[in-house]
Formats: C-alpha cells, structure tokens, sequence
C-alpha cells in the first residue's frame, strides 16, 4: 500500500504552503486545501513511518461529523474531492480553541488529582474520581500555540487580554455546548460517551465559522458505553476509541517525547496494526464501512488529479 508520507504540489493559484504534524495546507486567495497525510504523531512528534489509510479516516471522519453540525453552525467545508482531501473557505482563526469537558479525565484529572479544584476559572467540585461525569459540560479554553505546547487560560483572560471580544467569546461558547450535546447524542448512538473534545473556530467579514476537524479520535476522547459503569465502580482504566494504543506502545518502548530518548522501530506488522485499529475506529465511531481508495493508483497522482478538478470548477 502507498503510504502518503507528504505531498509537494504546486497548484494553479496556490499562495502558500503549511506543513502540520499531519496535514498538509495550501492556502489559495479565499480557501484552503487540507491533505490529510498518513503521518502520525505522538508527544508531539511525528513517528517515522505513515500508516496506510490513516490521512483517509481522518479526513472522511471530520467531514461527516462537519456535516452532521451544519445545522448548528456554519463550517468551513465545501467539498472533498479525495478520500484524502478538504477544501475549505479561508478563515481568520480564533486564537483559542474551545475544549469541552464533560467527564474528568486526562489533563483535567492530573490538575484536580494535583490537588488543584479550578481549572481554567471553572471551580470543580470535591470529591470526584477520575473519569467521573461532571455536573454538567465546561469549557476549558486553551492558547493556539504555533511551536509547542497549547496552554489553558481562562475565560477572564481571553477578554481581559483582548484575545476574543466577549460578543464574540458568548457566540463561540454557545456554538461549543451545542455541538458537544450533538457529539454526545450521536457517540451514544454508537454506544460511546463523548468524553472531551476540542473546538476551533474562525470568522469572515465577522460571520462565525467551525474549522479544522470535529468529533475524530485524534481531536476527542471516546470511552465504551457498555462497561463504564463497571470499570469505574472498579476503579479500572475506561476502554478507550483513541490513539491512546499508540502511546501505549511507544512508553512501554521507552519513548515519551523526552530529550534524549530515541522513537523505537516500527515493523510492518505494527504498521499494518495501527492501519486496521484507525479503520476500525472510524467505523465504529460513524456506523459506515470503510471503503479504503484504491491501493493499485499512486495516491500523490490521483490526489494531484483530484484537487485539480476541484479547482477547476
């Protein structure tokens, strides 16, 4: 199988060029072409081989969670040409992006179980265990950052810094609990639970537009419906839909993003195993069967050809 480890097209009209951890963007006068690679990463680093399909489950995911929240709020997309391919409008983007929580978990179960009870300005009750439902879902904003780490900063702060104006901020808070409850309604009906998710958003001529992807496992925590209860009654790990298998494997490897430590081989069975657990994710995840591109046609070329048809229209 062609893996797609990168693309350097250059289309008619094209303006600029952005290379992310996983996809590749190319900026045009009033849209955008995102190609989603087969590159993955993990503690911020991009591991040495693509996985096969990856860029395409990526890509096919948001774009049918996209279209399942258009009635909620207006989104970037107008079309994908390729399984692996987004065209979108060309937003100014929101320099915060919205992380919904309605479940204590990951970074917000560190700080609480740190001894820390608010979290990005929002008081957390006593008492909790990690990966308890909160009371209701909050919103734990965090910066874009453009190298490193993105970093929590609360809603006083984005208004008070003039980062959002609090017309606007009301607008993205609003859009971000209306999706998330829209997330989380269609999660149960695959028999998950929306654990988290994150939001990011942009505007036109001061129109609010959904950006980037929405509800896929790389931007989301999903636990298993069917045995939360008990695990956590057990005090047990939930069972995650994630990537979280991949770091699994890369800490019990030795690797964790640290100076010095070296990212472990990776065999072509491991490669083949990570390519069938993102399709299965995707599956489950939208309830439809994955119909992988043709392995026999060189991606780059039918990439190259689709996006130019889409361009030329």
């Amino acid at each position: 199988m062609n893996a797609i480890q990168e693309t350097n097209f250059q289309f008619p009209g094209q303006t600029g060029f952005y290379r992310g951890k996983v996809r590749d963007v190319y900026s045009f006068p009033d849209k955008l072409i995102m190609i989603a690679s087969d590159r993955i990463s993990a503690f911020d680093v991009v591991l040495p081989r693509p996985i096969p399909y990856k860029g395409q489950v990526l890509n096919q995911t948001a774009a049918y969670f996209l279209r399942a929240t258009a009635d909620i709020v207006p989104n970037w997309l107008l079309d994908t040409p390729d399984p692996n391919v987004s065209v979108g409008l060309k937003c100014e983007p929101y320099a915060v992006e919205m992380v919904v929580r309605g479940y204590l978990a990951g970074h917000a179960w560190r700080q609480y179980r740190d001894g820390h009870r608010t979290l990005c300005g929002v008081a957390l009750p006593e008492g909790l265990r990690e990966n308890d439902r909160l009371p209701q879902p909050i919103i734990t904003p965090s910066t874009k950052a453009h190298e490193g780490h993105d970093e929590d900063i609360s809603r006083e702060e984005i208004l008070s810094q003039g980062i959002v104006r609090e017309e606007e901020y009301v607008q993205l808070e609003n859009y971000a609990l209306a999706l998330f409850s829209r997330g989380t309604a269609m999660a149960a009906e695959r028999g998950l639970i929306l654990v988290d998710t994150k939001y990011e958003f942009g505007s036109i001529d001061g129109k609010v537009y959904l950006i980037d992807e929405v509800h896929t496992p790389d931007s989301s925590r999903y636990f298993y419906a069917d045995t939360y209860d008990t695990n956590l009654q057990a005090n047990q790990p939930q069972k995650q839909l994630s990537k979280e298998f991949v770091r699994e494997w890369l800490i019990a490897n030795g690797f964790q993003g640290k100076t010095g430590q070296v990212v472990p081989a990776m065999s072509d069975e491991w490669v083949q195993q990570i390519s069938a657990r993102y399709i299965e994710l995707f599956e489950t995840v939208t309830g439809q069967s994955f119909q992988p591109a043709d392995p026999a046609t060189d991606p780059q070329l039918r990439i190259e050809a689709n996006v130019g048809k889409s361009l030329a229209v």
